[in-house]
This record gives structure tokens, sequence and C-alpha cells, in this order.
């Protein structure tokens, strides 16, 4: 499996790296929003784990931008942002999951295909 993190912040994206490391054959990382669309045409990932707040482009829209270039995309949305708003938001953006960064163990089973977190 090969998954793309978005996520701006290193320590977040090597947490999320060493979690997943057994689970995903490949794992592929870019620092924002703007560079999730290129990054997931380049790499054509299972998943996408997109965190909300980053900058130049947020997660939300660049989880629109992806799901407009390949409406089969899985993408799940994790962030520290627990908002009744935001997890809408993402689920209108076409986002699988809403996963809270303190709750990061529950990514395995839903990208295993155990669960698949609706919002």
């Amino acid at each position: 499996m090969k998954i793309l993190i978005v996520e701006d912040n290193a320590a977040m994206r090597r947490l999320i790296r060493t979690l997943l490391s057994g689970l995903a054959g490949a794992l592929c990382e870019c620092e924002d929003g703007l560079e999730a669309l290129p990054a997931y045409l380049r790499h054509r990932p299972d998943w996408v784990l997109m965190d909300i707040k980053m900058p130049g482009l947020d997660g939300i829209e660049a989880s629109r931008k992806i799901l407009a270039a390949d409406p089969k995309a899985k993408i799940v949305i994790v962030t520290d942002y627990d908002d009744e708003r935001l997890r809408t938001a993402a689920q209108k953006a076409g986002a699988r999951g809403y996963v809270l960064k303190e709750r990061l163990l529950d990514l395995k089973p839903m990208l295993s295909g155990e669960t698949e977190q609706r919002q």
C-alpha cells in the first residue's frame, strides 16, 4: 500500500510514518496543500492523509483538487481540530474519514480496510 502524508509539521510526519511503517509499502510526503495535487499525481497513492491547517492551501481545498483530478482518490483528514464545521466541510469535500491526531491509532484499521470511518 502506498500512502501520501500531507502535513506541514515535520515531527508529525515522522510520527505518522513510524506508526504506519509496517502497514505501508511506500510512504510519500509533502509539506503543504499546494504540493498535495502534484505529489498525488506523481505517486498515485492508495490513501492520502491530509492535515487541514497548512500554509498556502488548506487541506479541505487540497482534498477537493485531488478528488476533482481523481474521483476515486481516498483521503482521510488527520487534524488537531475536533470541530463539527470542519468535519462537515471535509465530508462535503469528499474525505472518507476524519481522525484527530490524538487518536492516530485509529488510522491503521481504517487504512487496512478493517473499518472505514465516514463522518
